[in-house]
């Protein structure tokens, strides 16, 4: 399958969950890959993240389900995923970087917008940066898809804020230096 037919089931599979999520009242967020790609970055081919809050799991799953999802408890604890008809990963985050308590604030600060003709919450930049900048560690310092997000969506990220929510990742640090080297931060 080329990486434009894999790209439209993946967004086919968000706008299918969306519309179940969002019809059942469930508050939701895009995120991850898929949020950058709303807000102006490059097209995804892994899957879709939908950040939720962990008391809405349960009734989350059973309404996509009743959409024709299948879902699957993975042993890391903290996500749910669901699959449509093709196999189009979704996963239902509820305590992103093992901070559940953070999950209101970001719902909060996502923004309605159009993806694939279907308008919902997104999370803002600057949260799905500090999201992905959480996630780099010794064993996975890659620096390639936070360069790539502060690259494409530099306009709509706080950096100060952002800077101020990192503070305690040596990892983060290391980026801001890499940033502000490349003139992302100005």
């Amino acid at each position: 399958m080329s990486l434009d037919a894999q790209f439209e089931q993946i967004l086919a599979a968000m706008k299918a969950a969306a519309a179940a999520l969002r019809d059942g009242g469930i508050p939701f967020a895009l995120a991850g890959g898929l949020a950058v790609y709303a807000r102006g970055g490059p097209p995804t081919e892994h899957d879709v993240d939908f950040l939720i809050r962990e008391e809405d799991v349960g009734r989350a799953v059973e309404l996509l389900g009743a959409a024709g999802f299948r879902a699957e408890r993975p042993p890391e604890g903290w996500l749910y995923k669901v699959y449509d008809e093709n196999d189009s990963m979704i996963d239902l985050i509820f305590a992103p970087n093992n901070r559940p308590e953070r999950v209101a604030a970001i719902l909060d600060r996502a923004t309605d917008l159009e993806v694939y003709a279907i308008t919902l919450p997104v999370m803002t930049a600057t949260d799905v940066l500090e999201s992905k900048l959480r996630t780099i560690k010794e064993h996975e310092a890659s620096y390639d898809d936070v360069l790539e997000i502060a690259r494409t969506c530099r306009e709509q990220i706080e950096w100060e804020t952002l800077r101020a929510h990192v503070d305690d990742s040596p990892y983060a640090k290391a980026f801001f230096t890499l940033a502000d080297e490349l003139g992302l931060t100005r």
